[in-house]
């Protein structure tokens, strides 16, 4: 992980583009105020992304069972699809 201010980012941003893309490097831009922001490459994001997703989905799964547990669940019959 690299921090890099603002106007190093400006003046070699091919070269950071580069590092992010290349070598899946993070690079962390400070800027005033700690308004900093984050370089990372698509596929690092996309990989992000899809963690956030899958822990909200396993989150969802564990309220199910939770609530199965606890006697809330109701039962149903399965409706029958024609092709």
């Amino acid at each position: 992980m690299l921090a890099v201010n603002y106007s190093t980012m400006r003046d070699n941003l091919k070269s950071y583009c580069d590092k992010a893309s290349d070598e899946s490097e993070t690079i962390i831009v400070t800027r005033k105020n700690e308004k900093n922001v984050v370089l990372l490459s698509l596929e690092q994001f996309n990989a992000l992304t899809k963690a956030a997703r899958n822990a909200e989905y396993l989150a969802k799964l564990d309220r199910s069972f939770d609530q199965l547990e606890a006697g809330l669940g109701k039962p149903h019959e399965l409706a029958e699809v024609d092709e």
